[in-house]
């Protein structure tokens, strides 16, 4: 049994200890796709039976076809071990499009031109609490060009642009994205690895085309990729899957070059927790050259995530900033947790006491004090590549945080 192997069947237990643990269910997950896809699947049916998100199971379920499609995720159990029943079959993200006319059978289950929502989104960088380092950086490498388009204009650069935000999951990205759009005053197109992947060659293709084609008639518009790592992977030889997966990143160079249309007014976003994974091609200059470190929220976005669970709820003088001391490190899912786990608890006391018995400070610093933050295996996982590995400059800014927390 390998070390990898003995690190699973500890997170195993611990799940098996505490079935109802959901953040631990879904960690579970991710570390099984890369180790084992069919033990991942098998993991997924049951964080889904006990009640698991459903837009998280989706995209669990699409990062699975992405392993298997890559020929990843090979098992880590004796050859002749009982296999689980195999994961369902990924369901769309979205809506079901119209159904098609005999012509045009062959795309019936993928995304069409004209049928991706472009919302408006209301909230701006102003709206996000704390992290003053990734709005400064933000604005000084990607946004402050954009809102001055004559200036810009007058240096030869035309409207759009790409970014690519990474960093531990739950910190943040999908908001950061949306708040951009507000601030660009532009349409804004969410779009999952579920809404792309499709079991027939060259639909996934198709999808991407069409979601360019989208936001170039409601220009200006943001495009955003999540979880961009399991589709913009790196291209590698091997079987049909791996063979898949380089049509899709293809088409996604030639969507971002503008090969056969312009993409004036078109910004492309995408957000991954493995930046080392996407391929180098999506990363060379004038493709998606920018990058943003989207770290665990500091203590006054912990302290405003904190005061939003917990507004219209019955609490007893909470001390807020204690709390988000208390939980220095926790991504912005961890501290949505910690109120969760103190709000079930005051509802179970009151439910004994037949009265209202509320939050308390103690209460919430004894939730937190139980919980370990989710960021901490990332920030193992990400040491060696920034230590061994190729750097272009993207980990520059993970280099000064770790320096800074006295993370060797």
């Amino acid at each position: 049994m390998t070390q990898n192997d003995d690190f699973l069947e500890v997170i195993a237990d611990e799940v098996a200890n505490d079935p109802q643990n959901l953040a631990l269910r879904e960690d579970f997950v991710t570390l099984l796709l890369q180790h084992d896809a069919d033990r991942a699947a098998h993991e997924l049916t049951a964080f889904e039976a006990h009640g698991g998100d459903p837009a998280r199971v989706r995209v669990l379920r699409a990062r699975l076809m992405a392993t298997r499609l890559r020929g990843g995720g090979a098992s880590s159990a004796p050859a002749d071990a009982p296999r689980p029943a195999p994961a369902p079959a990924p369901t769309p993200a979205r809506a079901p499009i119209p159904a098609p006319s005999a012509s045009d059978a062959e795309d019936d289950d993928i995304r069409q031109p004209g049928l991706w929502d472009a919302e408006r989104p209301a909230i701006t960088l102003a709206d996000v609490a704390g992290l003053a380092d990734v709005k400064q950086h933000l604005d000084s490498t990607f946004l402050a060009p954009l809102r001055n388009p004559e200036l810009a204009a007058a240096f030869g650069q035309k409207p759009g642009g790409s970014l690519l935000m990474y960093g531990p999951p739950g910190c943040g990205k999908t908001y950061i994205a949306r708040a951009i759009a507000g601030d660009l005053g532009a349409s804004f197109i969410h779009v999952t690895i579920a809404d792309l992947l499709s079991k027939f060659i060259g639909d996934s293709e198709k999808a991407i085309r069409s979601v360019f084609q989208d936001a170039r008639s409601a220009a200006p518009c943001v495009i955003f990729f999540d979880e961009f790592d399991a589709l913009g992977g790196r291209r590698s030889s091997g079987g049909g899957g791996s063979q898949s997966m380089r049509m899709i990143v293809t088409q996604l160079l030639e969507e971002l070059d503008g090969v056969t249309s312009v993409n004036d007014g078109v910004y492309f976003l995408a957000a991954t927790n493995r930046p080392w994974d996407i391929d180098p091609a999506l990363r060379r200059p004038g493709r998606i050259d920018k990058t943003v470190l989207v770290l665990p929220p500091d203590a006054v976005a912990r302290a405003a995530i904190l005061q939003g669970d917990l507004e219209g709820k019955p609490v007893d003088g909470v001390d807020i900033m204690a709390v988000a001391e208390a939980t220095d490190g926790f991504s912005g899912a961890d501290i949505a947790q910690v109120t969760k786990i103190a709000l079930q608890q005051s509802l179970t006391a009151s439910m004994s006491a037949g009265a209202i018995v509320p939050v308390t400070t103690e209460a919430l610093l004894a939730a937190a004090a139980g919980i370990t933050p989710s960021t901490s295996p990332w920030f193992d996982q990400v040491a060696p590549v920034i230590e061994y590995g190729i750097d272009d400059g993207t980990f520059e800014q993970l280099r000064a945080y770790r320096v800074k927390h006295g993370m060797r």
